[in-house]
């Protein structure tokens, strides 16, 4: 399997493809977060956010990777890797919930 930070741009990579947007990537090992890694990127529908979940399912199984969980609702899906999350968030929930300011506390504190 691929390196953590390996791991987390061939997501992004495979995300931007597909039309996500403003893709980010936080690497939260040793940071007291309960994963090592999370991407978060704007989608422009829900339907777009479950095809992108198809995507990811289709093209990231070949690499070994595995998604235990997809918990999503129309503004916003989570899919759970184990060690990475991925959150595709509508333009209007990503602003409104401005994960990336909490996650960029932990990203600071990382070991």
């Amino acid at each position: 399997m691929l390196e953590l930070k390996d791991r987390c741009q061939k997501i992004a990579d495979l995300l931007d493809e597909k039309k996500a947007e403003d893709i980010e990537i936080f690497d939260l090992t040793d940071s007291g977060y309960f994963v090592d890694a999370v991407v978060v990127a704007t989608s422009i529908a829900s339907k777009h956010a479950l095809m992108l979940v198809d995507e990811m399912k289709k093209n990231l199984k070949k690499d070994g990777e595995e998604i235990l969980n997809v918990d999503d609702s129309d503004d916003w899906t989570i899919v759970d890797m184990g060690d990475v999350l991925v959150h595709l968030m509508s333009a209007e929930y990503r602003k409104r919930y401005n994960l990336e300011e909490f996650l960029k506390e932990f990203e600071a504190k990382r070991g």
